[in-house]
């Protein structure tokens, strides 16, 4: 199991990076690290920086069939950037495109907002976002975890880092081969 975890160079929540990385690992996957920069990132513990991370691969050299599904962590800074990055927003779309799983925590729903890809689906997430995922299509519900197949993929969502148990084992059943 391949498994592309994409954040931006700086605010990625640590917690629902390492969490869901060591996840994979455990289960005997292959996690790679995606950014819109090549080198390190700077993840955070809320809003104090916290480790750094080498980066894998950027957006331009990654593709959706490499991989077998799509980790989207959270916090606050790292989805409103990739929102704004056109190259992170199309590689997140190719996975929806190529009907691959695709898993989103805390505010990541955002950069599925910004995708398009939200529309008929049910999703949860950080409690902020439900506005713009109703104003997206969405139907937002407060649940640990939602799980929607109602399109070309399935779609994994949680709500925070204390979603994190619950997050991995949703997202590790759907993406295992």
């Amino acid at each position: 199991m391949r498994v592309a975890f994409l954040v931006a160079p700086r605010g990625a929540e640590q917690r629902e990076l390492t969490r869901p990385w060591k996840a994979v690992t455990a289960a005997g996957g292959n996690p790679t690290l995606v950014s819109t920069s090549a080198g390190r990132i700077q993840a955070y513990h809320h809003l104090d920086r916290a480790d750094t991370f080498p980066v894998d691969l950027t957006v331009d050299e990654a593709t959706a069939t490499d991989f077998d599904g799509l980790v989207l962590p959270g916090g606050l800074a790292n989805p409103d950037a990739l929102r704004l990055d056109s190259r992170a927003v199309a590689f997140i779309r190719s996975f929806f495109d190529a009907g691959k799983p695709v898993a989103a925590i805390c505010h990541a729903p955002w950069t599925l907002v910004e995708a398009d890809v939200v529309r008929g689906r049910t999703l949860t997430s950080w409690p902020s976002l439900r506005t713009d995922i109703r104003n997206a299509g969405g139907t937002w519900v407060d649940e640990q975890v939602a799980i929607c197949t109602n399109g070309p993929n399935t779609l994994i969502t949680s709500r925070r880092p204390g979603d994190l148990d619950a997050f991995c084992a949703a997202f590790l059943a759907e993406f295992s081969p």
